[in-house]
């Protein structure tokens, strides 16, 4: 798994000119991506880093801070330009696959005790957000466990 969090003083996903999520306070955006071998380990480990992980003003988590999460799925966190001038998703699981682990990851964050908003997966979504800071960090599996 690979997680894009960007800290937000507030954010928004819509579908179709509809908002489907939203965080309206200080919080967490994550961009979240699922290569073919992520499972429960891969799961277990990002929802605590990105609960936990001090990014928020004061150096705080958002658990501790109380700020909320809005987890959007993006498959293209596992995109390539190694080759050529196409991107490559190659990297990316596929839908079927991505999407439980997507949803196993949010409830995982929900279980810690995240209050969390999620964009729609598989649609073509906008993602509006003021970034804090910035403050941006990548979080990827590969070099977590």
């Amino acid at each position: 798994m690979r997680i894009v969090l960007q800290r937000a003083l507030r954010a928004n996903v819509s579908v179709d000119d509809e908002v489907v999520g939203s965080i309206d306070r200080p919080g967490l955006v994550a961009l979240v991506g699922v290569t073919h071998d992520d499972g429960d380990r891969e799961i277990d480990k990002l929802a605590d880093k990105t609960c936990n992980v001090r990014l928020m003003d004061g150096e705080v988590s958002c658990l501790e801070a109380g700020a909320p999460i809005l987890a959007v799925s993006q498959f293209t966190l596992y995109g390539s330009a190694k080759k050529g001038r196409r991107p490559s998703w190659s990297q990316a699981a596929p839908g079927p696959v991505s999407e439980p682990i997507f949803e196993r990851y949010v409830a995982r964050l929900r279980e810690l005790g995240a209050d969390v908003e999620t964009g729609r997966f598989g649609a073509n979504m906008q993602v509006e957000l003021i970034n804090d800071g910035p403050v941006t960090l990548i979080l990827d599996s590969a070099d977590l466990l």
